[in-house]
């Protein structure tokens, strides 16, 4: 969201101010604008979702009736952007998302994030969706009245912004290439995780490769990885890192294997390959473009693709061609221009 806030600078008479709602901390960093920063003072710590959302859509409604706004602008599908949504609508304020039209279509989950969006999207008068497919999800359902656009994702935006920023470090032709690994969605808690480092495991005293795995801040998620992978040869465990440093460090590495939704986007526009530790995916246009492929979390396929890749410099290759199907790097701009064109609508 940083460099939609960016965009909205530079949009004459047009006041905005960014919430931080403390789900996730360290964010203040990324906005230039520090007078136009709020955040709630609340713990969201050990809190289940639907009472982390019931808290900060009570937060953030007192804030919303203490100044009110024309639109209240959301991303992706967390519980502070749900909870955002539905604030804005019990205070009569008219709601964007950015991010819109993502789609898993596994209603069964138990985790909260599909039901996220399709709420947030019904909730939403502007939907900046960041691909055709996306805008497509969108048409075809029936609760989502509100305007769509097809304007990229402005994650890529600011991907391709901090890239520009920062310096690779040089690589020696004697180094094992690097291997990138993130696990931390609900769905993957537990054993799934067990699994995913046993892979890793194996990866590490069998294949010529390295491992960098940065640890997320939920100490269950961190708990699992530190208890199985600390100590070994060729793993290197990370505490979490600034955007900056793991763009670095996504750009540095050969492959990556997450479960994160915005690594799916940021990596095939680095041209690096990913291996999915999930089974299913909201973001399919990256399989379409041949950047992603589907693994879940058995420890024996994971092995496998990663041997595979090792052993077919061919499919390799094909895997790593820089792709941008999720947006050029002017995602923001478009989102900020049709912002202004509805709000000087709505004015006359």
């Amino acid at each position: 969201m940083a460099p939609v806030a960016r965009a909205l600078e530079r949009l004459p008479g047009v006041e905005h101010q960014v919430f931080l709602t403390g789900q996730h901390a360290g964010l203040d960093t990324y906005f230039d604008a520090r007078e136009r920063l709020g955040q709630l003072r609340f713990n969201p710590r050990d809190r289940a979702v639907g009472s982390l959302r019931a808290a900060l859509r009570a937060l953030l409604c007192g804030r919303f009736r203490r100044r009110p706004a024309e639109l209240v602008l959301v991303h992706g599908d967390t519980t502070s952007a749900a909870a955002a949504a539905l604030a804005a609508s019990d205070c009569s304020i008219p709601v964007a998302h950015v991010e819109a039209g993502l789609r898993s279509f596994d209603l069964d989950a138990p985790w909260p994030e599909e039901g996220h969006r399709i709420a947030i999207d019904a909730l939403a008068e502007l939907l900046f969706a960041p691909t055709e497919d996306a805008a497509a999800n969108l048409r075809r359902e029936a609760r989502v009245s509100g305007r769509i656009f097809v304007t990229g994702n402005s994650g890529i935006d600011a991907l391709l912004q901090a890239r520009a920023r920062i310096a690779r470090p040089p690589g020696s032709a004697c180094e094992r290439p690097l291997i990138l690994v993130t696990c931390h969605r609900r769905e993957n808690l537990g054993a799934p995780a067990e699994a995913v480092c046993a892979a890793i495991r194996r990866m590490a005293a069998e294949l010529p490769v390295r491992v960098a795995a940065p640890l997320h801040l939920n100490p269950l998620a961190r708990a699992t990885i530190e208890d199985a992978l600390a100590g070994l040869d060729h793993v290197e465990l990370l505490e979490p890192l600034d955007y900056e440093a793991m763009v670095g460090l996504m750009d540095s590495s050969w492959l990556i294997l997450t479960d994160s939704g915005g690594l799916q986007e940021e990596a095939p526009a680095l041209g690096k390959p990913v291996l999915v530790l999930r089974n299913v995916t909201e973001r399919p246009e990256a399989l379409a473009t041949g950047n992603l492929e589907l693994v879940g979390t058995d420890p024996d396929r994971i092995f496998a693709a990663v041997a595979g890749l090792l052993a077919d410099p061919a499919k390799y290759a094909r895997m790593a061609r820089p792709a941008f199907p999720f947006g050029d790097g002017h995602a923001s701009e478009r989102i900020a221009a049709a912002i202004q064109a509805w709000l000087e609508e709505r004015g006359r």
